[in-house]
């Protein structure tokens, strides 16, 4: 934290402004490990001279069960962070929402969980991002991606990637029936430029396509979207927030690096999944987790097990439960339930 400091003091400091952000962002990360774990420290001291003086009055020994269980709460969220340890958990995460099965419903669906996400980086003080989206001519999107910046952003998001069902009775049908529609969430490392991805070039497509939303005359009426396929893996990016085709394609191929980046990471931890009493089974198509507003109101994890019983307080952006479960559950811990 000194040298950051050091380096964060030099009149130049800010004439990068992309490095800059990183230096900031690891300075960030740095301080959300040091403040709990000295306020540990300075705890177990507090702690230590509670019980001398404890031995002499009994009303100071009635205030060491809170100091205590004070303390095991803020080592309980350290030792969650230590989970925190792939090779790009501290980076920003690129999410992307894509509308599937159940029609207008499906649509209206990735709308609520790009709000959602949204509401949880807000409370937590992330950054957030919107990189693309393509509204529905009915209601909601067909799909969304935005990045999300903060301390150990990706590592929280990335248990996120997959399915995410919801069951309710659908405001879009005239005859109240129940419907259930899906929408799938697909979470990268959003790597930095530094950061060398194996890419080979002649491996990817590149399409030009008009922009359609909002973005005035200019937007509609120029190729300025970005489609970019990596043909081995069928991976597909796109990008079409910027008015310049220049800026889509760069932000494009930062979301292609990512991508690739994430199949190397799911490729190395398959490959030491033996250090997992449970290896995570998750993917683009996998079912993780459902939400239910008919019969009941309840949010449940098909992986971790674990639920909340309110389905609006999780469309609020209440969903760090979940996150925290799924670090446990991937290797093999149990969680503790609402």
């Amino acid at each position: 934290m000194k040298s950051i400091e050091e380096r964060m003091a030099a009149p130049d400091f800010w004439d990068n402004q992309e490095a800059a952000q990183e230096t900031v962002g690891q300075m960030k990360s740095l301080r959300s490990l040091i403040e709990p774990l000295d306020e540990c420290l300075s705890g177990i001291e507090d702690l230590d001279v509670m019980l001398e003086m404890a031995e002499e009055d009994d009303s100071l020994a009635a205030e060491v069960p809170g100091l205590l269980d004070q303390l095991e709460k803020t080592l309980e969220a350290l030792e969650l962070k230590a989970l925190l340890d792939g090779p790009y958990d501290n980076c920003g995460a690129i999410v992307t929402i894509n509308a599937r099965d159940g029609g207008t419903d499906a649509n209206d669906w990735a709308e609520m969980l790009l709000t959602m996400y949204g509401r949880w980086a807000d409370q937590h003080d992330y950054a957030v991002e919107l990189i693309d989206r393509t509204e529905n001519e009915e209601a909601g999107i067909n799909n969304a991606t935005f990045v999300v910046r903060g301390p150990m952003a990706y590592g929280y998001l990335k248990g996120e990637t997959g399915m995410h069902r919801l069951v309710r009775i659908s405001p879009f049908n005239s005859e109240g029936k129940r419907q259930t529609s899906f929408a799938a969430v697909d979470v990268s490392p959003e790597i930095p430029d530094s950061e060398e991805v194996d890419i080979d070039e002649d491996d990817v497509r590149t399409d030009t396509y008009r922009a359609s939303g909002a973005g005035g005359q200019h937007v509609n009426k120029t190729d300025s979207a970005i489609r970019l396929t990596h043909i081995p893996t069928g991976i597909v990016v796109q990008c079409q927030n910027e008015r310049s085709q220049h800026k889509n394609r760069a932000q494009a191929w930062k979301m292609l690096r990512s991508r690739i980046a994430r199949v190397e990471e799911e490729r190395r931890e398959s490959e030491q999944a033996e250090k997992y009493k449970t290896q995570a089974k998750v993917g683009f198509g996998s079912q993780i987790r459902n939400y239910f507003l008919h019969p009941d109101q309840r949010v449940k994890d098909a992986r971790t097990g674990f639920y909340v019983g309110s389905f609006h307080s999780v469309m609020n952006g209440e969903i760090q439960g979940f996150l925290d479960s799924y670090l446990r559950w991937r290797v093999g811990q149990e969680s503790p339930q609402n």
